[in-house]
């Protein structure tokens, strides 16, 4: 126990004097020294959420669709045919900004893991990023370009070795990132609707099993580290940070898709965040059962470990497995098979109570219903931050031409494609990808065996979060939908990975708690429900943190892979209009902070009917084959959306939009899109309008070698250089 006395020694370990006197009534008693590092990792703010738990109730959970909601690993949807789509996104920030090859590509283990181990083989990888911005000289650009090449490097390098594509996402640039970089990620499995497994582990007697990699002391406080803010001192923590191995992990993947197609296990859990701690509780709390755990019968890697160390490492690549009494050989076969580690530790007990064993003493003694129950869940206070009182009255009376304004949005580092980072990652890998990066909007993936599709989309608009925390992650939820429906697929479900300053600071509580209403909102008019998700606190470094970043995944399903919609320019000739209405809405815009130098503003209306009237619209369109392709009208507004359409189709655009306002064509009002229609279908189009009241407008032709919209005139063969080729001299500069 050392020199220190319990108290302190759980102070160290960021628990608090409160928290220390509540586990001393559970137990009856003093904790040792075990014992303390296991409750102040299952109370961390990352396994805990007892920070955001209080505003998590009340989220759309449940659809006829809906198989699995939250409380599991990953949430599950039925897509048909007897199959269902397995997904979940997490956050692995505090890792990437530390050490940015490793965290990433272990963010991009666990939430792989996170679907297998519900049966599901995984098909499709996304990612969200935030960084501050990375063009110039200065030491923030330099260190995120640093964190950036790393961050891609190791998403690129786990992903691709593990076969799994990754085939969309989002890159952003905001300076409020500058200390804490953001890596969200997604992952989409596949699983026959009678082959889900759930982490449970109950029935007196079964074995409880170990499989998958050795463990050593990587990754040791991780989940506490992450639930931290971080100061000058940061890189210390290096140690923190598990160490990934992709060649395990494809075999852990292989031999646990061959462990699900026999009657052997009742449950199986990853060692995520806390590792043994967590997967070991996790899977007995949710049973209400006890559990004994062998520690000196856990597969190491290293001499001297302990059993602090084997509960608290977080090395990669482990599963734990509640298996049927009496079927332990054949899972030791199949694991020795595939050459992993493999081990009979424990078994499940009726006592209610984790009994941990060090060479036959026992070494901890912890109720597991009352670690949970006990949990702290705490009511912090909340307050409007002091910056919306000053942020709102905005004027844009700058005398820009909307050439000027034209040409500096188009070569901006958010609006250019981001080929440089897509192109390491494998989009390709197991052949189903329709609509891969860089080709705007949703991602989609053909179901084989069903002859549907899914598309999905990871969103965020972090200025409209910042000037409007609610209604911003109301947009989110409305961005992600909306590319998912450009694709001509019905959104079904979201994940969310909920990413905010330090919750002692009463204004990122209000932020949070105010974003979660806008979540709920959303989700409720959308019909999208929420089936899972993840909290991230504490990103923040010397007191300055991120802006709210309610990160958004939704899944949606298109009833015929042949029908997937695309969102580039297809064809010489065809005529474009313009869905929904557009105002002179300018708060959070892209425009503005070029201009302005400034995030503020009002946040543009939001319009829940308007926003499922436009998913519907095209949805049915394109069924009736009314549409060659599809945009959101999004950053930039009208100008940029329809550029981009442009440039990555390879075909120029004459386009004359009436608005009030010149500068009106880079407002980014909601609930808009660029639709393209063959000219023979014109009419048939446009009686299909008439009978769905959706506000449209002819705005524009196919063809040449120019862009021009409302008097902005651009060589084609031009945008198209800055667009594909701005982002590699930026983030290249200094290599």
């Amino acid at each position: 126990m050392s020199e220190k006395t319990p108290l302190e020694i759980a102070l160290a370990h960021s628990l608090t004097k409160d928290e220390y006197e509540t586990i001393v009534h559970m137990l009856g008693r003093e904790p040792n020294y075990t014992e303390i590092g296991i409750i102040s990792a299952m109370w961390s703010e990352h396994c805990s959420y007892k920070s955001s738990k209080k505003y998590l109730s009340g989220f759309p959970t449940k659809a006829p669709w809906v198989i699995q909601g939250p409380g599991e690993n990953a949430g599950v949807i039925d897509i048909g045919d007897g199959y269902a789509a397995v997904f979940k996104m997490e956050s692995h920030n505090h890792p990437s900004f530390i050490e940015p090859y490793q965290g990433a590509a272990t963010g991009v283990g666990g939430i792989l893991r996170d679907v297998f181990t519900m049966g599901a083989r995984p098909i499709a990888n996304l990612n969200l990023l935030q960084f501050a911005g990375i063009d110039g000289n200065s030491d923030t650009a330099k260190k995120h370009r640093y964190l950036l090449r790393g961050v891609v490097a190791g998403i690129g390098g786990y992903g691709n070795c593990m076969g799994v594509p990754t085939i969309g996402g989002q890159t952003n640039f905001e300076e409020c990132y500058a200390g804490n970089n953001l890596v969200n990620a997604f992952t989409l499995g596949l699983v026959k609707t009678d082959e889900i497994f759930l982490g449970k582990a109950e029935g007196i007697g079964n074995p409880v099993m170990y499989v998958g990699s050795k463990t050593g002391r990587d990754g040791l406080g991780g989940a506490v580290m992450s639930s931290c803010a971080f100061d000058e001192d940061s890189e210390s923590k290096r140690p923190t940070v598990q160490v990934g191995d992709p060649f395990t992990e494809k075999l852990l993947l292989e031999a646990c898709l061959e462990l699900f197609k026999k009657d052997l296990i009742i449950g199986i859990q990853d060692m995520g965040a806390a590792g043994l701690t967590s997967s070991s509780f996790e899977m007995a709390g949710r049973s209400g059962s006890g559990m004994i755990m062998h520690l000196d019968k856990v597969p190491a890697r290293e001499e001297g470990m302990t059993p602090y160390d084997f509960m608290l490492s977080e090395s990669q690549e482990r599963m734990l497995i509640c298996a049927k009494k009496g079927c332990e050989q054949a899972i030791i076969d199949i694991f020795t098979k595939w050459e992993l580690s493999v081990a009979v530790i424990g078994e499940v007990t009726n006592t209610g109570h984790m009994e941990l064993f060090w060479h036959g003493d026992k070494v901890a003694d912890i109720p597991i219903q009352p670690l949970s129950e006990e949990a702290p869940v705490l009511d912090r206070p909340v307050k409007e931050p002091e910056y919306l009182k000053t942020i709102k009255d905005i004027t844009l009376d700058k005398n820009i031409s909307t050439q000027d304004a034209f040409d500096a949005l188009l070569s901006d580092i958010e609006v250019v494609d981001k080929s440089w980072i897509y192109s390491q990652y494998d989009s390709m890998v197991q052949t189903n990808t329709v609509k891969g990066p860089g080709k705007l909007d949703g991602s989609v993936i053909r179901i084989k065996e069903t002859g549907r599709a899914l598309a999905m989309s990871a969103d965020c608009n972090t200025r409209l979060c910042y000037i409007n925390p609610e209604l911003g992650s109301a947009a989110a939820v409305m961005e992600a939908g909306r590319n998912v429906a450009m694709t001509g697929a019905r959104p079904l479900a979201i994940t969310d990975c909920l990413n905010f300053g330090n919750p002692q600071n009463p204004e990122v509580m209000w932020q949070f708690m105010m974003a979660c209403e806008g979540i709920k909102k959303a989700c409720k008019e959308l019909n999208t429900p929420v089936i899972g998700g993840n909290v991230s606190l504490y990103n923040e470094t010397n007191g300055v943190g991120v802006f709210p970043t309610p990160a958004i995944a939704t899944v949606g399903l298109n009833d015929d892979m042949n029908k997937v919609l695309p969102s580039c320019i297809q064809k010489d000739g065809s005529t474009l209009y313009l869905l929904g209405e557009t105002k002179s809405e300018f708060g959070g815009s892209l425009y503005m902070k070029k201009f302005y130098g400034k995030v503020a503003g009002e946040h543009p209306e939001v319009d829940f009917k308007k926003e499922l009237n436009l998913w519907d619209f095209v949805i049915e369109a394109n069924k009736a084959g009314l549409l060659q392709s599809a945009k959101d009208v999004n950053t930039g507004g009208i100008a940029i959306s329809a550029a981009k359409m442009s440039v990555v189709g390879g075909k120029g655009v004459t386009i004359t939009v009436p608005l009030k306002d010149p500068k009106d064509i880079f407002a980014e009002s909601l609930s808009r899109a660029i639709v393209e229609v063959k000219y023979e279908d014109e009419a048939a189009f446009e009686t299909f309008v008439g009978q769905n009241h959706v506000e449209c407008t002819k705005i524009g032709k196919v063809g040449g070698d120019e862009i021009s919209i409302n008097g902005i005139k651009k060589d084609l063969a031009e945008a198209t250089n800055i667009y594909f080729n701005r982002f590699q001299e930026i983030i290249e500069q200094d290599l």
